[in-house]
């Protein structure tokens, strides 16, 4: 199985380029191949997928290992042949790509070629959540979003239900004593609430 080719780019066509490494040139299948026109007859690496099949062998380059690693994710799912991986990469940043799986947005992905509804579901069921691990350098701050909105609402909680303790005549000294224990789990303002209590009348 090939990683990578680093070669120069030769020619550029409407679906794929020709990398020349050793004197031999490679057919690649690129999801944009006229993104490549400003490397023509310049040395750099193309990251590959080799795809066999009883009556076909093909290699499918990307500019970055991200792309490769998402095209390897999506040819994974029910309904997408890499034809269909490489249509979406062309199609979509794969930022929008990663960002609709991950909020469900299945108009977002029917509107790429072969794409339908249920594929759509499809891609969403299998790759949601799944792609972190992936893209972590592309896409630095799409997975660290939801983690935020969610310390965000704890926060919430445990500011209301402090508010709510002093309410009940308990004193910001009180409450200063056991926030740093509260503030140790995740809970609902209710949750908060009836925790502190409990803290609290145990001294």
């Amino acid at each position: 199985m090939y990683e990578y080719i680093k070669g120069s780019v030769e020619f550029i066509g409407p679906e794929y380029i020709v990398i020349e490494n050793g004197g031999i040139g490679y057919q690649v299948l690129t999801p944009n191949p006229f993104a490549f026109s400003q490397f023509e007859k310049q040395l750099m690496t193309i990251y590959v997928y080799q795809h066999v099949r009883e009556d076909v062998l093909a290699l499918y380059g990307f500019a970055t290992i991200e792309e490769k690693r998402l095209f390897e994710k999506l040819i994974c799912v029910s309904g997408i042949g890499p034809k269909g991986a490489l249509a979406v990469l062309a199609s979509g940043e794969p930022g929008q790509v990663i960002s609709a799986i991950e909020q469900e947005n299945e108009s977002f992905l029917i509107k790429f070629p072969g794409i339908g509804k249920k594929t759509a579901r499809q891609m969403i069921l299998d790759l949601k959540g799944k792609l972190a691990d992936v893209v972590p350098e592309y896409f630095p701050n799409l997975f660290q979003t939801k983690e935020s909105e969610q310390e965000s609402s704890f926060a919430a909680e445990l500011e209301e239900a402090i508010l709510a303790l002093e309410a009940l005549g308990y004193s910001q000294r009180e409450i200063k004593k056991i926030t740093a224990k509260l503030k140790q789990e995740k809970m609902t303002t209710d949750q908060y609430i009836r925790k502190g209590l409990q803290l609290l009348l145990n001294g």
